[in-house]
């Protein structure tokens, strides 16, 4: 059975609170767990100190069973100091994709075609204050 550490939504429309869970992870979100090893409240500050609340020893124990937690349980543990966490990074993230280039491209293409016209009255302001 694979094991993972996630968290388990609960409260109200549009206002969350998480258990931080050891779960088998083919079991649903909100479903069966093994484990509530803390909690995560996003409603508070970043400051709070009961934004998170951690079990360290347990999560120590969980993942020396071979429980994988998941990206955001992940930045809990790393914080708490219990798992280092490989920082990512996609320089690609922010790049336009292939569709939008070609857009940008055929966009361009009809700017300097409906420019020529325009080059002319470009120069014309520039000799304007060469006379004045």
């Amino acid at each position: 059975m694979s094991v993972s550490i996630r968290l388990s939504r609960g409260g109200a429309k549009k206002r969350p609170y998480y258990r931080i869970v050891v779960a088998n992870s083919r079991s649903p979100r909100d479903g069966a767990y093994l484990e509530k090893i803390g909690t995560y409240n996003p409603m508070l500050g970043k400051d709070d100190e009961k934004r998170v609340v951690l079990d360290a020893e347990r999560a120590r124990h969980w993942i020396a069973q071979g429980a994988q937690p998941t990206d955001r349980v992940a930045r809990f543990l790393d914080a708490a100091g219990v798992k280092e966490r490989a920082q990512r990074s996609n320089p690609k993230k922010a790049e336009p994709g292939e569709k939008a280039k070609e857009r940008a491209e055929e966009r361009a293409a009809k700017a300097a075609a409906a420019n020529p016209v325009e080059e002319p009255a470009a120069e014309a302001p520039a000799e304007a204050g060469a006379e004045a």
